[in-house]
């Protein structure tokens, strides 16, 4: 089987710098939260684009503490899952919420400047276009994904988890997929034999 080019994983600085250049963007309050979508919570840009609000809010019209994102939003017959909001990713969805002002549950969290659906193929583009703005060669709408997966898997054993709750929560079927996911460390490597 040949190797597939893969998206990119982005670092800390490269995190740094998409957050600071969205707060200058047109549309910052959105934008924040579509890329904290895609590196906070792993979602595809078929899951971001297909997102509605009646997957992140209570009965109530709160914020959940997590997406319960269905199957139709996302890959397959088994692609939805539970994914518990990360900090920063709750704070910028509560921030789109008290803009967007929904009123009803099925109307899309991510919106086009004309306030209608944001396809799948728009959000790829838009992250090739941010990530090409900021030279950051290799990055694709992926990159968030394959970021979210590294650092859950770097970080589960802390955690108490395991590799199968990574694999849970970025809704992968095998946990072979789940490993392509994840870009190695030489550093951790390095670690890991002296402790041997």
């Amino acid at each position: 089987m040949a190797l597939h080019k893969q998206a990119k994983i982005l670092n800390e600085r490269q995190e740094k710098a998409v957050l600071s250049s969205l707060q200058s963007s047109t549309y910052p309050t959105r934008n924040t939260a579509m890329f904290l979508l895609s590196i906070k919570a792993g979602l595809r840009a078929k899951e971001i684009a297909a997102l509605t609000w009646d997957m992140l809010l209570t009965p109530d019209g709160q914020l959940c503490e997590a997406i319960q994102l269905r199957n139709t939003a996302s890959k397959g017959k088994q692609g939805g899952r539970v994914i518990p909001l990360n900090k920063q990713l709750k704070q910028a969805l509560n921030q789109l919420l008290e803009e967007s002002r929904p009123e009803h549950g099925q109307k899309p969290v991510i919106l086009s400047r004309r306030k209608s659906h944001f396809p799948a193929h728009t959000v790829v583009n838009w992250f090739a276009d941010l990530y090409k703005s900021l030279g950051f060669e290799g990055c694709s709408s992926h990159s968030g994904r394959r970021t979210f997966v590294t650092r859950a898997a770097k970080n589960i054993i802390k955690a108490g988890g395991s590799l199968r709750d990574v694999q849970q929560l970025a809704g992968h079927t095998t946990l072979q997929t789940t490993q392509r996911y994840i870009e190695g460390d030489s550093e951790a490597k390095k670690r890991i034999v002296d402790l041997i």
